[in-house]
């Protein structure tokens, strides 16, 4: 899903640089967004210095801000998963952590999300792990496909990598949910607006 008012948003960033104020209307816009999405990888008590973090450095490099390399909200997501990459502990521990939680409990988190299509709770335990077991390049791709609903293009941007590689890297992944769920595709693979693409967030 690709932010509305893309070019409003690099004008605005641009403008911020020497009316800092105006960086306001970009934390608004994308702050809850961003926020659900290091949530979702860290857990609710990681994700707030991690958040903060994220925004920090936006607004501290938004004169380096490059709209040739995708819009505001990519650069966002950009941001939030490098500084994820520091947290790599944490992250296994809430993936940890929400594959033990009972299957009756609806859990928020990256398992649940992945696996929308997928009925049955008790399998959570089993993603989470294929989850963790994955090298962190596939999982930063599974999980911005998953969580931040971006296509390939955005992925390949927010993580400065050629588009390509977002296929093989997604394909790896899902290979692995897919073995641990005993060969059950919890998510196809789809651009946004394909008719096979995994309900998300309207």
């Amino acid at each position: 899903m690709t932010a509305p008012h893309c070019r409003d948003e690099s004008t605005e960033l641009r403008l911020s640089s020497a009316e800092p104020e105006r960086f306001a209307a970009i934390f608004d816009a994308h702050f809850a967004e961003i926020h659900r999405y290091v949530a979702s990888r860290l857990g609710l008590s990681a994700a707030e210095d991690v958040v903060a973090d994220t925004f920090l450095t936006a607004f501290r490099n938004r004169s380096r801000y490059d709209a040739a390399r995708g819009g505001v909200r990519t650069w966002l997501y950009r941001i939030a998963t490098n500084l994820i990459s520091m947290q790599r502990r944490a992250e296994m521990r809430a993936l940890r952590a929400m594959g033990r939680q009972s299957p009756d409990l609806a859990v928020e988190g990256p398992e649940n999300r992945v696996v929308t299509s997928v009925t049955a709770q008790g399998l959570q335990p089993a993603i989470a792990e294929a989850i963790t077991s994955l090298n962190d390049g596939d999982r930063d791709v599974l999980l911005l496909v998953a969580l931040a609903e971006l296509s390939h293009e955005e992925v390949a941007a927010a993580l400065g990598i050629p588009y390509g590689t977002v296929g093989s890297r997604l394909n790896r992944a899902r290979k692995k949910v897919r073995e641990a769920l005993g060969d059950t595709n919890p998510m196809h693979d789809a651009e946004p607006g394909s008719p096979e693409r995994t309900p998300g967030r309207g």
